[in-house]
C-alpha cells in the first residue's frame, strides 16, 4: 500500500541564504543573461530568490535602480588597460570607449536601458576616472573634460543602443534597404545636398564611422571653451 509522504517540518528544510545587495545584483545579472533585461523585474527576481518582492526593497529601491546596478556590475568588464598604454591619448580614449560599447553590445537590452540608467558605483567611477585621466594627459582644461566625459559616454551609449535595436529587429535589413532606395530617389531640386552626397551618407564600415564620431567629439571637447 502506498502512503502519502509526510510533510517536512520547516525546521528540517535547508535554510535559505541571507539576502544581500551583492547577491541580489548577481542573481539579476544571471537572470538578464538568461531571459533578457525586460524580464528582470522585482517580482521575477523575488521568485528567483525564493522570497517576496517586499524583501528586495530593503536593498534596491525600484526597478530603475536595479537596472542601474546591473549596468554598474557589467561595467567591471570594460577594459581600462589602454590608459597605461603609450600610443596617442586620443587613440586610447577610443579604445576604452570601444570596450565600453562592446560590453553593451553583448547585452542588447541593457544598451537601451543605459541611455537612462544612472550607475553610481566604483566600476562606473573607474570608467569616468580613466577618461578624465586621458583628457588631462591631452591638456584638456578641467571644465571641458568634466562636461566632455558626459558627451563621450552619451555618444558611446547611443551607438550601442542603436546597434542593439537593429540587431534585435527582424526587419532591420529591409529598413536599411528602404533607406538606400529613398536616398537614390532623393530630389536634386528639393534636397540638392542629400542627392549630391547620397553615397557618402551611407558610406564606410560601422567601426570606422564610430571611431570618427568619437574622435570628432574628443577634438571638439579639447578645443571648445566651456561657457562661463
Amino acid at each position: 500500500m502506498t502512503t502519502n509522504p509526510q510533510p517536512r517540518s520547516r525546521r528540517e528544510r535547508p535554510a535559505k541564504p541571507a539576502l544581500t545587495r551583492h547577491g541580489i545584483i548577481t542573481t539579476a545579472v544571471r537572470l538578464m543573461e538568461a531571459e533578457g533585461l525586460q524580464r528582470v523585474t522585482m517580482r521575477r527576481l523575488a521568485q528567483e530568490l525564493d522570497t517576496g518582492p517586499a524583501s528586495l526593497y530593503v536593498y534596491v529601491a525600484n526597478t530603475a535602480e536595479l537596472h542601474a546596478a546591473i549596468l554598474e556590475e557589467l561595467l567591471g568588464e570594460v577594459d581600462l588597460s589602454p590608459v597605461a598604454a603609450t600610443c596617442d591619448w586620443r587613440e586610447r580614449i577610443d579604445a576604452v570607449l570601444t570596450s565600453y560599447i562592446k560590453v553593451l553590445y553583448a547585452n542588447p537590452s541593457l544598451a537601451q536601458s543605459a541611455l537612462i540608467a544612472r550607475p553610481a558605483g566604483p566600476h562606473y567611477f573607474d570608467l569616468v576616472e580613466a577618461l578624465l585621466a586621458l583628457l588631462a594627459e591631452g591638456g584638456v582644461p578641467d571644465g571641458q573634460a568634466a562636461w566632455g566625459v558626459d558627451a563621450l559616454l552619451q555618444a558611446a551609449t547611443a551607438t550601442a543602443a542603436e546597434h542593439s535595436a537593429r540587431a534585435q529587429s527582424a526587419g532591420a535589413e529591409d529598413d536599411w534597404n528602404t533607406v538606400h532606395e529613398s536616398l537614390r530617389q532623393a530630389s536634386p531640386t528639393r534636397h540638392p545636398h542629400v542627392a549630391a552626397l547620397r553615397a557618402e551618407l551611407i558610406s564606410g564600415p560601422p567601426a570606422a564611422r564610430r571611431t570618427w564620431i568619437l574622435q570628432s567629439l574628443v577634438n571638439g571637447i579639447a578645443h571648445t571653451p566651456r561657457a562661463k
